[in-house]
């Protein structure tokens, strides 16, 4: 778990100005409320906030979008309060920490109807503050990153989330590395057998062809000039896949 000055150097990185007494201080608060809860990994609840705050210093989010990400549980999950966040933390933090557990408390459905109407909520709390859904996507990732601890079943109701409406709602907000990387993960848990074989032909073409992008691309181009069709053809290797096929470490290019 990164302890709180290594939390308060990634956000020196980007604002020198942070204040750094405050992060100390939720820093301190969370990790004495959430005391004694376990994730089902086994490792201590906190590592969580803290793990979704490191996330967001990526996107040199501002101080109390980083204090909301260490706090972002307390309300559901431990005796802490509004009215005690208020008194501590400001009235901003709260109104931001009550917003990301409106969202994690919304009852998410793949029924289309249902699935519309969570799309409107979501969309109905950016409008207030954008910040709410930034920290509900870094606790989202954090989540699909470490969903191996949790059983099957569950696992794929977070995938299919995930997939249904966190990914393409990062893609909405431009954090295109954000909606690649929960794909990827929600496509490892839904579907390894089809994710491992797509690895093992991307490291094929890789090893045999160099750029594969540019085969790709080429063919289809080829195709499009075949039926007299006009368009431009672009392509780029997915960030994320190409990580996942990197550190792959029971994928290799001579078992396709």
């Amino acid at each position: 778990m990164i302890d709180v000055e290594d939390l308060i150097a990634l956000v020196r990185n980007y604002n020198p100005r942070c204040n750094a007494d405050l992060i100390r201080k939720a820093y301190a608060y969370g990790f004495r409320m959430h005391d004694g809860q376990m994730r089902k990994s086994g490792e201590a609840y906190f590592t969580h906030p803290v793990a979704v705050a490191a996330i967001l210093t990526e996107q040199r989010l501002d101080d109390a979008t980083i204090i909301t990400a260490l706090l972002h549980d307390t309300i559901e999950d431990t005796r802490s309060t509004y009215t005690e966040l208020v008194s501590m933390f400001g009235e901003e933090v709260a109104e931001l920490v009550d917003g990301v557990t409106k969202l994690t408390n919304l009852q998410l459905s793949s029924t289309e109807t249902q699935q519309a109407e969570n799309f409107r909520k979501l969309f109905m709390a950016m409008s207030r503050d954008l910040r709410v859904i930034l920290v509900k996507l870094g606790d989202r990732l954090h989540n699909m990153r470490t969903i191996r601890s949790m059983p099957h079943a569950k696992q794929a109701q977070k995938a299919r989330e995930t997939m249904e409406i966190f990914a393409p709602l990062a893609g909405r907000m431009g954090m295109q590395w954000m909606r690649e990387e929960l794909e990827d993960l929600s496509f490892k848990v839904l579907n390894p057998e089809a994710r491992n074989s797509i690895i093992r032909r991307f490291l094929t073409l890789q090893r045999e062809t160099g750029d594969v992008v540019h085969r790709i691309t080429g063919d289809i181009r080829h195709e499009l000039e075949k039926a007299q069709l006009e368009a431009d053809v672009y392509g780029r290797t997915s960030t994320a896949f190409a990580s996942s096929a990197a550190r792959s470490p029971t994928v290799t290019a001579s078992s396709a």
